[in-house]
């Protein structure tokens, strides 16, 4: 089954990947992040990133890794950010946060009213623990704490905690809005946490997870079943109509997903740096598709923003 035709919208969110270091190893990982990977962005990228969120009116920040703040430039980034004015997302891990020399990290993120988007693949001590590594439930839970007491999750709008549910296997997550409901109750009634919004993802069966599934014998299987469960609705929201992935190189991609694949853009430009250049107009110029853009359009739908439907 071939992927249908897209094509860009206005652009909204630039998606930047500061790096490939991360302090865990996670099963489903689609970037193959770990503690020894090194890759990470120049200072030359970074200092471009404001020109190109300023030059093209981008509204959205999204930065990822890896863990992004990892990277040495990650507060001059957000620094320069904040004073554009633009919603700031950090893709957290969470336990990250808790680390030796990172623990600072929730009070200034706090103070630059940036949003958090953190994975917790489960409400379940064993499932997370099996997904992401020995005792990433406890420390994720004890960083979510230290969150709730900054505002993270409550009724402050500046400080939104959104949580990130993925699959433990090669099966399409539940209804969002259902799932979201299991988790605010549980978290609460067992460890008083709150939090904004649950955004269900599914695994893509690209790098690590792939791997897994080949080795299980469910590769063919799982593709199958998402092209099977295809919804052309989910076309209209899809996120790479409205986001420019940027990898640690300064390279422009569709999507993150086609970032770790190295599927190239039909776009010009091609970097970060073509991007600063000038206002190139990209709206109405086809995506780059492949028979992995099925695990975005499959069921309810999945984007860096959860369920599409």
């Amino acid at each position: 089954m071939d992927f249908p035709s897209i094509k860009r919208g206005r652009l909204k969110t630039l998606q930047v990947n500061l790096g490939y270091k991360c302090n865990q190893s996670c099963l489903h990982c689609h970037v193959n992040a770990s503690p020894f990977r090194t890759e990470m962005m120049n200072p030359k990228n970074i200092s471009l990133i404001p020109k190109v969120i300023n030059s093209y009116a981008i509204e959205t920040l999204d930065i990822t890794g890896g863990a992004p703040e990892m990277h040495p430039l990650f507060k001059e980034l957000v620094n320069e950010a904040c004073k554009l004015g633009v919603k700031i997302i950090d893709r957290c891990n969470l336990t990250i946060l808790d680390e030796p020399g990172y623990q600072d990290l929730p009070e200034y993120l706090a103070k630059a009213k940036v949003s958090i988007i953190a994975s917790l693949p489960c409400y379940e001590e064993e499932n997370v623990n099996k997904q992401r590594g020995k005792d990433v439930f406890r420390k994720s839970i004890n960083v979510l704490r230290i969150l709730n007491k900054l505002g993270y999750g409550k009724n402050d709008e500046t400080l939104s905690l959104d949580l990130v549910y993925n699959p433990i296997g090669a099966f399409l997550p539940p209804p969002q809005e259902s799932l979201e409901k299991e988790y605010k109750y549980i978290l609460k009634e067992r460890y008083g946490i709150e939090f904004n919004n649950l955004l269900v993802l599914t695994n893509m069966p690209i790098n690590r997870f792939s791997n897994y599934l080949q080795k299980e014998g469910k590769l063919n299987s799982y593709q199958s079943m998402l092209e099977s469960n295809h919804n052309s609705k989910n076309l209209e929201s899809v996120m790479c109509k409205s986001t420019l992935s940027v990898d640690w190189q300064g390279n422009l991609f569709d999507c993150d997903f086609n970032q770790q694949l190295g599927v190239k853009s039909n776009l010009f430009p091609r970097t970060l740096r073509d991007l600063s250049q000038g206002n190139i107009l990209m709206q109405g110029k086809e995506i780059t598709v492949d028979s992995h853009c099925f695990g975005c359009t499959a069921g309810n739908g999945s984007s860096c923003g959860g369920s599409l439907t």
